[in-house]
């Protein structure tokens, strides 16, 4: 392992770095370096490289200059040894100091305590008004709106959560392209100049806050470096590992070789950068307003093309776990994974427990964040046993720690069904995730079993279904907004999120609307209901007001109210900004609503 440091503006004098990076920045003025050895990177300022400069200590020489005389200090300092001319007298002196070895820096230091000893005197009154003078009075522990699940609504203080979502590269890049690079919460690499491709969180959700984006939708990558990105299957021959690098959760045990060429991974130990970035961002989502749809498992690693299984930490060939898996193993047609029934398969032993480390890991990184979701996997298709192990997973971690996290069912229609058909499982479920099943625009199912040992897509390509409608993702969306009342639901699958309307107005949570809806509007949002009929589709509280979508036979019926009467507002379909004056609509009429704008009526 390698340590280091970094700065800017800076001079590296005599160093013998194994790496010194010296990079011309356009930040805070270049860098310089002089007489460095090891090895070099970046185009700052280089001088007399592999070599050494005069004074030995620039620090030193700087000092005395200030200072008008020497500085005692600098004797300390372990001596430049001078020789190694062409001579033969140099050469018998240099060859008798040859037989003893050189002095450590470590052992110099120590001989420098024992010649001058460091000596502390002090008194316990003295010694606590030194203690007393450093103490920083505690800051005050800021707290911020956690998202909560009410009557079946996703919301933060008090209004409903809309926005969009992104996710993170998951399997390419290149460290020539980061401008163009999407932000990402665990990338790291050092650019061709050296500057960094980690990217400041901070800056990440300013991102998302400026462009309407509620959610980061994380999983794991396929792999860590850039070699993999070609999809073979071969292991490599040595561990040069190409940039940028996409962080995975497990920490590398210092043993063997995997088949990346690095030392194996151990499952039961973790990369605490990773963790602690997502918890980093997930902190900041607390602050901004933001959220995480955290996604336990990854499963594209355990399906389809073999390259996907190659590198993976879980293989029994890269880690010291004795995960059980075949080895070699059995690609199909020589290019194929079929591994998805294996890992799921929470009766060996050995990979349950390593799956019930993982889980809690998962559980515990986030404990007391109040904008993470947890998911079970993206692209999941597995089986019920499976999603029934991790939910009997959570239950347990929330009953030992006294705590509650938000969970979302996300998998294929028949598995998602079962589980909520299960009362012990249903009550641990906060939102129903459509997205890997729907019912297309001409009537007909897309709805996969769970547990086939395919990916979404391919199931896809078998089925052939066409994509969503409107109305089609308003019925599902309602359907199961009727059946489970206090569940969220939302909506992920087909045309996502570009019918998101449609799955706001049946009463899904988390929908892509645009930015520019009044803060009223969704305060009002969280306490309506749908009303869908007759091709009129409605969000109704008459106590607050209604929300018409517009279509050929949009009307809001107000005959049954006997007095009062609402403020109304047309607002733009794509922006949500407010389109005209706000004007009145009294109670005992029929209003026809004939504008291609949705109708907010509020008191």
């Amino acid at each position: 392992a390698f340590a280091g440091w970094t700065t800017t503006n800076t001079t590296f004098w005599n160093s013998t770095a194994s790496m010194v990076s010296c990079v011309k920045t356009q930040v805070a003025g270049n860098n310089y370096a002089y007489g460095a050895w090891g090895q070099f990177n970046g185009r700052g300022y280089w001088e007399s490289p592999n070599s050494h400069v005069n004074p030995w200590s620039l620090y030193y020489t700087q000092l005395e200059r200030r200072l008008g005389k020497a500085s005692p200090e600098a004797d300390k300092l372990i001596g430049l040894g001078r020789g190694g001319t062409s001579s033969i007298q140099d050469a018998a002196y240099q060859t008798a100091k040859a037989r003893r070895p050189l002095t450590m820096l470590s052992t110099w230091i120590d001989s420098l305590l024992m010649a001058d000893p460091f000596v502390v005197s002090y008194d316990d009154k003295t010694l606590t008004r030194v203690w007393q003078s450093f103490v920083v009075a505690p800051q005050e522990e800021k707290t911020y709106p956690a998202i909560e699940l009410k009557d079946g609504i996703l919301q933060r203080d008090g209004k409903i959560l809309t926005g969009g979502r992104r996710q993170c590269t998951w399997w390419r890049g290149n460290p020539r392209q980061t401008a163009q690079s999407d932000p990402h919460l665990v990338r790291y690499a050092l650019g061709p100049e050296g500057y960094g491709m980690v990217d400041d969180l901070k800056d990440v959700t300013d991102f998302m806050k400026e462009k309407n984006i509620l959610v980061t939708d994380f999983h794991y990558a396929l792999w860590l470096d850039r070699r993999r990105d070609d999809h073979q299957r071969t292991a490599r021959i040595d561990g040069e590992q190409r940039a940028p690098f996409y962080e995975l959760p497990f920490a590398r045990s210092g043993q063997g070789r995997a088949w990346d060429g690095l030392s194996l991974y151990d499952l039961t130990k973790w990369n605490n950068w990773y963790w602690n970035r997502l918890a980093t961002y997930a902190d900041l989502a607390d602050e901004k307003g933001l959220m995480l749809f955290y996604q336990h498992y990854f499963q594209h690693n355990i399906l389809e093309a073999g390259g996907h299984w190659a590198d993976f930490p879980w293989r029994s060939a890269n880690n010291v776990n004795e995960t059980g898996f075949p080895e070699p193993t059995p690609y199909a047609g020589n290019k194929r994974v079929f591994m998805a029934e294996h890992f799921y398969d929470v009766d060996h032993p050995q990979r349950r427990e390593l799956h019930r480390n993982y889980i809690r890991k998962c559980l515990d990184n986030f404990a007391d964040k109040g904008s993470v979701m947890h998911f079970i996997s993206e692209e999941f298709t597995g089986p019920y046993h499976f999603v029934a192990f991790w939910l009997d997973e959570i239950i347990a971690w929330e009953k030992e720690n006294n705590k509650q996290v938000l969970v979302a069912l996300s998998c294929t229609k028949d598995v998602q069904d079962s589980i909520l058909d299960n009362p012990r499982y249903a009550e641990v479920i906060d939102a129903i995730d459509i997205k890997y099943w729907y019912m297309d625009g001409n009537g007909r199912s897309f709805a996969p079993d769970g547990g086939l040992n395919l990916s979404p897509r391919q199931f896809e390509r078998i089925m052939k279904p066409a994509p969503a409608s409107w109305e089609s993702v308003y019925d599902m969306v309602s359907e199961y907004r009727s059946a489970y009342p206090d569940k969220a639901v939302v909506y992920s699958a087909s045309r996502y999120p570009e019918l998101a309307w449609g799955a706001f107005m049946a009463g899904a949570s988390i929908c892509n609307l645009p930015a520019g809806l009044p803060e009223k509007f969704l305060q009002d949002a969280t306490k309506m209901s749908p009303i869908g009929q007759n091709g009129i589709y409605m969000m109704s509280n008459p106590d607050l007001g209604y929300i018409l979508y517009p279509s050929e036979k949009a009307e809001i019926d107000l005959r049954s109210l006997k007095s009062g009467e609402y403020k109304a507002q047309y607002l733009d379909v794509k922006t949500g900004e407010p389109v005209g004056k706000v004007f009145r609509i009294k109670a005992g009429e029929v209003f026809r609503h004939t504008k291609e704008y949705v109708l907010w009526l509020y008191r």
